[in-house]
Parts: structure tokens; C-alpha cells; sequence
């Protein structure tokens, strides 16, 4: 029996499906609009990037935005007919070699990053401190209330389950991790635009 790998990606992508329907909070969240990839982390170390949340659109939804006195857009994504708003990327093996707890932590963090109006723009903060309020770790003590409340939920185990796992056990038992890989598309500076 040839064993083909985890496939990583699909199980995050239902995942982020349960965890949206068990949290009231997130209800806005359409994932079939959120593209669930990896990327591979340059060092093994615990420490450093384990996700991140890329938007698709500028502030307030808008397709333009203006820079440096230049107007910047970026290459829209489809898959088939339907536009992807969001990339939720996910660095391997790091995040899979966190304590369960913090993994569910970080799928939560990126997940409220997206706004309540699902415009492709990232939920803002008042005030100066727009992404994560003033303080990170308060921002991850809510995401940690999520978390054990989507576990007191008692979701069924073959969701979340394959979280206990490290990189090589999952490497170990499955013969591999594999997964879809999402480029991070560029900003694309608008022609016929000169600084002012």
C-alpha cells in the first residue's frame, strides 16, 4: 500500500470550517473564499512566523490604494468563479511543531484578522494599534477563550485531531505532509501614475 502523505491542507481547511461555524464571532467568515496553503519556514527553530493572514483587498474592500504618490492594486485570484479574498498560510514544520494549545491559538489569530464586512481587508482595531489593539498578548488571551470553547463544544476528533501531532509523526505515520501552496501575489503599480 503506497501511503501518499497528509494532506495538510485539506485538514486545515476543515478545520477552519468548524471552527467558523462553532464561533459566533467569526459567522462572517466565508472560508470557501479563504485559500488554505503552507509554505515551508526557512529554519526549524519553535520561534518565528507560524501563520499568516494575507488580504486581498486594501482598506475598506477598495481594489486601489495610493502610495508614496503612486496607486498600487494586486492581481485578483479566482478559483473557478468565485474570487479568493483571503490567503491563510500556514509555515511548516513550525506550526505543527507547537503545543496543541498554541496551534489553536494561531488558527484563531489569523482567522479574526479578517474583517466583519468579508471585503478581502483585514479587521481593524481603534485607534493606533489597528491590527492587534494595544497589546498582542490580550488579543491572544481572546483567541485562547475561543479555543477552549470551541473544545468544550466537543467537536468530533477526526476534525482537530491530526493537531496532537508533531511534523515527523505526522511524516512517520502518513509518509509525508503534503499541501497546496499559495504565492503571495505582489502589489501591481497602475500605469499612467507619476509622483506627484
Amino acid at each position: 500500500m503506497v501511503r501518499r502523505g497528509f494532506d495538510f491542507t485539506g485538514a486545515m481547511q476543515t478545520l477552519c470550517d468548524d471552527l467558523v461555524a462553532r464561533t459566533p464571532d467569526l459567522a462572517h467568515v466565508r472560508m470557501p473564499q479563504v485559500a488554505v496553503a503552507f509554505a515551508q519556514a526557512r529554519h526549524r527553530e519553535l520561534h518565528g512566523l507560524q501563520a499568516k493572514l494575507t488580504p486581498m483587498r486594501f482598506e475598506q474592500g477598495a481594489l486601489t490604494c495610493r502610495r508614496s504618490g503612486q496607486h498600487w492594486t494586486v492581481r485578483r485570484m479566482f478559483d473557478g468563479e468565485r474570487e479568493i479574498l483571503y490567503i491563510l498560510t500556514f509555515y511548516l514544520p513550525r506550526f505543527l511543531d507547537q503545543p496543541l494549545s498554541e496551534k489553536l491559538i494561531t488558527v484563531f489569530h489569523e482567522l479574526f484578522h479578517i474583517s466583519p464586512r468579508f471585503d478581502g481587508d483585514i479587521r481593524r482595531m481603534e485607534g493606533r494599534y489597528h491590527v492587534h489593539t494595544h497589546s498582542q498578548k490580550e488579543y491572544d488571551r481572546q483567541m485562547a477563550v475561543y479555543s477552549e470553547q470551541y473544545l468544550a463544544s466537543r467537536p468530533h476528533e477526526t476534525t482537530w485531531g491530526f493537531l496532537r501531532s508533531n511534523f515527523n509523526e505526522l511524516v512517520q505515520h502518513h509518509g509525508g505532509v503534503i499541501g497546496r501552496k499559495v504565492p503571495i501575489p505582489r502589489l501591481v503599480r497602475l500605469p499612467g501614475q507619476r509622483s506627484a
